[in-house]
C-alpha cells in the first residue's frame, strides 16, 4: 500500500457522475484540480503530490484538469506519472492551450508558482500557437489524447481592459479553429474555454461552438454573478459546466478568519462580513461551511462537476467524504431569507 493512502478506502462512498454537456463524457461530481501540483504558493513533495492525484483515482474520481501553467509544465508532468498507473480508458482528462512553454528561456519574475519547470510562459492563442501547446501537453502527460482541451484564460483579469478585444480575436480566429478541427477530427472529445468571468463565458458561447467550460470564481455560496445570463445560457446551449474556485480562493474554506484569501488577496473586509454572516447560518443548521460550499455549488442543473485542488490524500478524501454529508434544505431557506444568497439560486433538493 502507498504510504500516503488512507487504510480503508470502503469507508469514502461512490461518487456520483453527470453527463458534461454535449461531451458525450461521464465526469465525477468531484474533479481533480492540478494547479497546487505545479507548486502554487509552495514546494510539494514529488511522492505526495502524485499519491494525491492517485488517490483521487482510486476514489472513484474520474476527471482530472490541468494547464500548461500551472508550475509551467510541473502539474502535467506530475499528472502523467499518476496516469500512467490506472486504466487512462476510466480517466477524463482535460487541460488548456493559450500558452506554451519556452525551454531555453528562464522562468522570469512574477510567478504564484513556488517550485515548478525552468520554463518561460509565452502567451500564444493563435493556430499554430494552440497546436505547439497540445502537443507539449501530450509529451508532458505521457498519453496519445487528451478529452477535453479548454482556452485559457481569455479574460480582463489576465490580460487587463485594453488588451482584450485584441486577445478574444486571437483565440476565436486561432485557437477556436484548431480546437474545432481536432474536435472534428475525433482526437478530442469536447472543447471549451477555462475563465475567471462569467462575462467571457456567455461571450464565447454566443460568438463559437463549445461543449463545456469551466468557470472559476463566479458561482460560489459567496457570489452567483454567473446566475443571471451564463448558466440558462449554458442550459439552453448544452454546454457542460465545470466549476472551480467554489471556496473564493479559500475564505470558505478556512471561514471569516484573519488573513482569509478571495481571488488570491487578502479578502477586504465587506467579504469577510458576508461570510461570517453566511457561516453563523451554517452553524445554526450544523454546517460546515466548506461542506455548504460544495453542496450549493452542485445545485445547479448547468453544473456537472466541482474541480478542486488538494496536495495530499487526507485532502482529497476529505473533499469526497463532504460530499456524501447531508445538508438540510432548511439552510438554504434560511441563507435565502437574510438574502445572503440570490433568491433565484437552483438549490440541492
Amino acid at each position: 500500500m502507498n504510504q500516503h493512502q488512507s487504510s480503508d478506502p470502503a469507508s469514502v462512498p461512490v461518487l456520483p457522475r453527470r453527463r458534461l454537456g454535449r461531451t458525450g463524457l461521464d465526469v465525477s461530481i468531484l474533479g481533480f484540480g492540478t494547479a497546487p501540483l505545479g507548486d502554487l504558493f509552495a514546494r510539494l513533495d514529488d511522492a505526495a503530490a502524485i499519491a494525491a492525484a492517485e488517490r483521487a483515482f482510486a476514489l472513484g474520481v474520474n476527471l482530472v484538469d490541468s494547464s500548461p501553467l500551472y508550475g509551467h509544465g510541473l502539474a502535467e508532468h506530475r499528472c502523467g506519472t499518476a496516469l500512467r498507473r490506472v486504466a487512462r480508458d476510466g480517466i477524463v482528462v482535460c487541460t488548456k492551450v493559450g500558452r506554451w512553454m519556452d525551454p531555453f528561456q528562464g522562468r522570469g519574475d512574477g510567478s504564484n508558482f513556488a517550485g515548478g519547470q525552468p520554463h518561460r510562459a509565452v502567451f500564444d492563442y493563435s493556430y499554430d500557437g494552440t497546436m505547439r501547446s497540445v502537443e507539449q501537453s501530450l509529451l508532458r502527460l505521457g498519453t496519445d489524447r487528451i478529452d477535453l482541451l479548454l482556452i485559457h484564460d481569455v479574460d480582463v483579469w489576465t490580460h487587463g481592459a485594453d488588451a482584450i478585444e485584441a486577445r478574444f480575436r486571437e483565440a476565436m480566429d486561432g485557437a477556436y479553429i484548431a480546437l474545432d478541427k481536432l474536435r472534428g477530427e475525433r482526437v478530442v472529445k469536447g472543447i471549451g474555454i477555462g475563465v475567471n468571468e462569467a462575462d467571457m463565458c456567455v461571450r464565447f458561447a454566443k460568438a463559437g461552438t463549445f461543449d463545456t467550460m469551466l468557470l472559476a470564481g463566479r458561482y460560489s455560496l459567496l457570489e452567483q454573478p454567473a446566475l443571471a445570463e451564463f448558466l440558462p445560457l449554458a442550459e439552453t446551449q448544452g454546454i457542460g459546466v465545470m466549476l472551480g474556485g467554489v471556496f473564493n480562493s479559500g475564505i470558505l474554506a478556512t471561514g471569516a478568519v484573519a488573513g482569509a484569501k478571495y481571488n488570491y488577496k487578502e479578502a477586504p473586509p465587506e467579504v469577510i462580513q458576508k461570510v461570517a454572516a453566511i457561516e453563523r447560518v451554517c452553524r445554526i443548521h450544523g454546517v460546515a461551511l466548506p461542506i455548504a460550499a460544495l453542496h450549493f455549488a452542485l445545485g445547479h442543473p448547468a453544473v456537472a462537476s466541482l474541480v478542486l485542488g488538494a496536495v495530499t490524500p487526507e485532502e482529497v478524501e476529505r473533499n469526497v467524504a463532504a460530499l456524501s454529508t447531508p445538508v438540510p434544505p432548511a439552510l438554504w431557506r434560511d441563507l435565502k431569507a437574510e438574502r445572503l444568497l440570490d433568491d433565484g439560486a437552483p438549490v440541492p433538493a
